[in-house]
């Protein structure tokens, strides 16, 4: 049997690792991960040290996971993540993670943040609608344009702004060390956060939609290290891991910062609506007008980075699978499409959003694990059949119950919810997925080592007789 051999035998430098790292830390970081740690950390006050953890899990462990699935499996892209499960579900499930980092959530949430940290605060606030909208179609016509004609401009200013802003955010977390608004141990804690602050953390850690974004677009970083000589999965998923775990342990730095810093903002500021609004008051209590007018233009920028990556995604992935609509057009449908839903406001986009991520996630999280351990079934289908069909009903409840209350305090609604309550383990803290995940993965491993091993019986029987 010929073994598989890496085109490049020599070990990657630390530069090689860097680099792929640096592409995971591009990937990851945008608005949403400026804006909900900030805010977990105004919801948690005291208790934002066990918040932190499970934020840490859902929003860096499971990214990092999520891009070691698509190397393990060789997918090339989300689609190839649910083909196990059949070509219908695997397109169903590509069409709602783009949608969510798209047009629906995501890509509008570039926007909405950098409009509401960046100039909102500089505008009179009787202009806040009308500035929104004007600044939404300039942004997202210039995300088109760039897109359009594939250039190279804002990547290149991206590699000198992205910095810059980062070095930004660096002179805040400083001045913030040395003098702090207030102690974060003895701030209030809202009602959720009093006894389940780390599952509330965990949920709060799908606001950031990186597992998702791991998914759709992790063959980016596994084709960067397959240009870098590392061809086979082992090894490839072994350089993706390390240069990973640089990138995530810098996120998650950021994040345990972020978190602190909105728990001491309660000491001079109301909990904010979102994040957005507490970072604009942080960087206006410490920089002043000045610094606020620098963060408008960094974080416009880097949001634009961002928001460019989106689109094009999308639309090269939506052209991909629907090749009668072009590129350009699905272009322009999703520009249109995230402008339309920017305009409802960074608080409309965030409470809709959440059902369609009460719903995901637990799928991604499950395809994710059964990615990472599929050699150890050979990708059998009954197994992700059974572990994936068990989740959903979870996930559907979770979502229905996560809706505003315009649909979540229907009658209906509030009868599934209390059969949810009452027969679902772990319904309360939003993981009531997790048993029937398990017994799914439990009947679907036995049914796949059962198969196996009455196949072997049947060969060793036959190879008997034939003696």
């Amino acid at each position: 049997m010929k073994t598989e051999r890496d085109l490049n035998p020599n070990p990657l430098t630390w530069k090689d690792y860097l680099v792929v790292g640096s592409l995971l830390f591009g990937l990851f970081f945008g608005a949403g991960n400026l804006i909900f740690p900030l805010h977990l950390g105004q919801l948690s006050g005291a208790n934002w040290g066990t918040a932190m953890v499970g934020f840490l899990v859902t929003a860096v462990l499971l990214p990092l996971l999520s891009v070691l699935a698509v190397s393990i499996t060789r997918s090339e892209g989300v689609y190839d993540i649910g083909l196990p499960l059949g070509s219908t579900f695997a397109l169903i499930f590509m069409v709602l993670i783009h949608a969510a980092i798209g047009p629906l959530f995501g890509t509008p949430r570039t926007a909405t943040v950098s409009f509401t940290v960046g100039l909102a605060p500089l505008l009179p606030s009787s202009w806040a609608h009308s500035g929104l909208l004007v600044f939404s179609a300039l942004f997202f016509l210039l995300a088109f344009v760039i897109s359009y004609r594939e250039s190279s401009i804002l990547s290149s200013i991206g590699k000198v702004l992205n910095p810059l802003f980062l070095l930004l955010l660096l002179v805040v977390f400083l001045l913030a060390f040395l003098n702090p608004i207030s102690a974060a141990g003895a701030q209030p804690v809202t009602t959720a956060y009093q006894h389940n602050a780390f599952f509330n953390g965990f949920l709060q850690g799908y606001n950031t939609m990186d597992a998702l974004a791991g998914l759709a677009f992790g063959v980016t970083v596994v084709t960067a290290v397959k240009q870098m000589g590392k061809t086979t999965p082992k090894s490839n998923a072994k350089v993706t891991a390390k240069a990973g775990v640089l990138a995530t342990a810098l996120i998650g730095l950021i994040y345990v910062v972020l978190i602190w810093l909105g728990a001491t903002t309660l000491g001079r500021f109301k909990l904010s609506a979102d994040g957005g609004i507490a970072f604009s008051q942080l960087v206006n209590f410490y920089l002043g007008r000045t610094g606020q007018v620098l963060l408008a233009v960094l974080i416009t920028v880097t949001c634009l980075t961002t928001a460019v990556g989106l689109v094009a995604a999308f639309a090269q992935d939506f052209h991909q699978h629907f090749p009668k609509v072009s590129y350009h057009v699905w272009l322009a449908l999703t520009c249109l499409a995230s402008f339309l839903t920017a305009n409802f406001g960074l608080d409309t986009i965030i409470s809709w959003s959440t059902p369609l991520l009460m719903f995901l996630y637990p799928f991604a999280m499950v395809l994710i694990l059964l990615s990472i351990f599929s050699p150890l079934f050979k990708r059998d289908s009954r197994v992700y059949v059974w572990t994936v069909g068990l989740t959903t009903i979870a996930a559907v409840l979770d979502m229905i119950a996560a809706f505003p209350p315009v649909i979540s305090q229907t009658v209906w609604a509030k009868a599934l919810g209390a059969w949810q309550q009452r027969f679902l383990p772990f319904a309360s803290l939003g993981m009531d997925w997790v048993v029937p995940a398990a017994v799914g993965a439990f009947i679907g491993l036995c049914w796949h080592f059962g198969s196996q091993y009455r196949a072997k019986t049947v060969t060793t029987k036959y190879a008997h007789q034939d003696n």
